[in-house]
């Protein structure tokens, strides 16, 4: 009924009306917009606008070694040519862009990845100092990659779980596992002994 008073049209079936349906009460109650990005610069700068420092924290932290800027430049450049894609029923904007800020930070530390010169020696890994008690870089490098994005968006960037998650392209129970597992690595190498 409602379906046919907004639309002019018959439903097609019981499903096509459910999804009207819930895409007008999304129209109608939801705070979240409910299209798509905004289409001119002036209003797309507004709308990302309030991310861009959360992703360069992001950027920083998945490739320490590669230009944070530049990250974050490819990742606006990227939504920007994305824009129509976005779709808020999947998430936030802010969890959006730094989904896409993630996949350019990843791109730009294989990128600058070195190539190991060829060596019949075995290189030693890195040796801790007595004075070095806790080093949080070298702990959470050791993690999985996967871990090391949770831990970076959750305790570095400061993103909810929910918003882990979208970056993550997961659950929220996964990102609340893959964290846990990530503490319960980190604890015995971050202990400072008495």
């Amino acid at each position: 009924m409602a379906y046919e008073r907004l639309s002019g049209r018959r439903p097609p079936n019981r499903i096509g009306l459910g999804r009207c349906r819930r895409d007008v009460e999304l129209a109608i109650v939801s705070d979240r917009p409910t299209g798509r990005a905004p289409d001119t610069a002036a209003d797309f700068a507004d709308w990302i606008g309030p991310e861009v420092e959360r992703m360069a924290r992001l950027a920083a932290r998945l490739a320490p070694t590669a230009d944070r800027d530049d990250i974050v430049q490819e990742a606006l450049v990227r939504a920007w040519q994305k824009r129509r894609q976005y779709d808020p029923a999947r998430g936030t904007p802010g969890a959006w862009l730094l989904a896409i800020t993630a996949d350019r930070a990843r791109r730009a530390r294989n990128r600058r990845r070195p190539m190991p010169a060829p060596s019949l020696a075995v290189v030693p890994g890195r040796v801790r100092s007595a004075d070095d008690r806790v080093d949080v870089e070298f702990a959470v490098a050791r993690l999985a990659p996967r871990q090391r994005l949770a831990v970076d968006c959750f305790y570095f960037v400061g993103l909810s779980v929910a918003e882990t998650a979208a970056v993550m392209r997961c659950s929220e129970g996964t990102v609340k596992s893959t964290l846990a597992d990530a503490r319960r690595l980190l604890r015995p190498l971050l202990e400072v002994p008495e």
